[in-house]
């Protein structure tokens, strides 16, 4: 079976942090909690340490094998890395020392898992037949499951529901805390492109092309 490791690197701390662009003032907690950060960021605002100037420093801090290849983007969330494996696995590894907290069996994770309230949201994909899992961010224990034709996208949670795209041309909102179907809507074909939620608005956009966007009226 083909293993892959699981990099983490960071900065040697002979490094003096030296601002580069705009200064930045935020000193809120920013966990990297879902495929999307606050407002859609793909960047986070907040970080003052690496930048050009020193990102050359960086060397690895540890590593972790899983059991098969990674391929959605980790979750960073009070202080642990949530990650799924098509090993068959969702995994919760401890951020400063990479070592394994909790494992959960689901199917071939190859989305991101979101982090939101001290749960896991994780998509993973069996024969094109899935669940949406919402496992207990501390333990890995199950809360609720979803089934589904194929949860294709990684969901994005807001205000406590779950958004997320299927194999079978439909978008999803459920209730975050209970996996109740709040309601589905049917697009013009599959939707394996994470949904993104900004100022009141939900968007989809489906393999065929094309962008859905769901609000209050």
């Amino acid at each position: 079976m083909k293993h892959l490791r699981i990099l983490v690197l960071i900065l040697c701390a002979c490094f003096v942090s030296v601002t580069w662009g705009q200064p930045l003032t935020s000193k809120a907690y920013t966990p990297w909690a879902q495929f999307h950060r606050a407002n859609m960021q793909r960047f986070n605002p907040c970080e003052k340490v690496l930048n050009v100037h020193n990102v050359e420093g960086l060397s690895l801090k540890w590593s972790y094998t899983t059991g098969g290849g990674v391929v959605g983007a980790a979750a960073v969330a009070n202080g642990v890395v949530y990650v799924g494996s098509n090993d068959h696995n969702q995994y919760a590894l401890n951020a400063s020392t990479g070592a394994p907290l909790w494992s959960y069996a689901t199917g071939d994770v190859g989305t991101s898992p979101t982090v939101a309230n001290g749960v896991v949201y994780v998509s993973p994909y069996s024969d094109w037949y899935s669940n949406l899992y919402a496992l207990n961010a501390s333990t890995g224990a199950e809360l609720w499951s979803y089934s589904d034709r194929g949860f294709l996208s990684s969901p994005a949670v807001a205000n406590g529901v779950v958004y997320i795209g299927s194999w079978d041309h439909k978008v999803y909102a459920l209730n975050a805390k209970t996996g109740k179907k709040l309601w589905s809507y049917t697009t013009g074909s599959s939707v394996d492109s994470s949904p993104a939620v900004a100022n009141g608005v939900v968007y989809f956009s489906p393999s065929n092309g094309g962008v859905y966007a769901f609000g209050l009226k």
